[in-house]
């Protein structure tokens, strides 16, 4: 598997633009706490490190990955954002539950996304296990959370460009 030789947060093969002027949501999943908080530290590192303003980084914590597609609307309904990055970590279990909220999840994602015409960023592990989200999670693959946060600013940038 790919994913087992590398790092995947490495963006040296292509330029991020800046996000300094730029409005961002953050929401992240409480569930996974010791994974989502890494996923979240991740992303809003990588956007302040990429010239976002602080105050222009809203973050809503809410309890699990499920109820990132509520909060994400509501987010949306009442914030004039650029983007908006979920942050959530499923981990299969014994039961048929990872399958119905992981496809609920990206589905509700995608839905939200195009009611409110603003990329919503899917910063969702679905792992199989704690092993592979750590791993995802700023250990030897990177930080989907970072990923997530360039995916964001990259995203924001395409309405604004096609004004000019």
């Amino acid at each position: 598997m790919a994913t087992n030789l590398k790092s995947l947060s490495d963006f040296s093969h292509m330029e991020v633009p800046s996000a300094k002027g730029y409005k961002f949501g953050i929401i992240v999943s409480q569930w996974n706490a010791q994974v989502t908080g890494a996923l979240y530290e991740g992303a809003y590192l990588a956007l302040v490190k990429h010239g976002a303003d602080e105050e222009n980084i809203h973050t809503i914590k809410v309890p699990g990955s499920f109820e990132l597609i509520s909060a994400a609307d509501i987010l949306l309904a009442n914030k004039n954002l650029d983007a908006l990055i979920c942050l959530g970590c499923v981990i299969q279990g014994e039961t048929p539950h990872f399958t119905f909220i992981c496809d609920a999840v990206a589905h509700g994602i995608a839905n939200v996304s195009i009611k409110h015409n603003k990329p919503v960023i899917f910063g969702v592990l679905t792992t199989d296990n704690l092993q592979q989200a750590l791993d995802r999670a700023g250990g030897k693959h990177g930080n989907k959370g970072e990923e997530a946060a360039v995916t964001a600013i990259v995203m924001a940038g395409i309405k604004p460009s096609l004004n000019q």
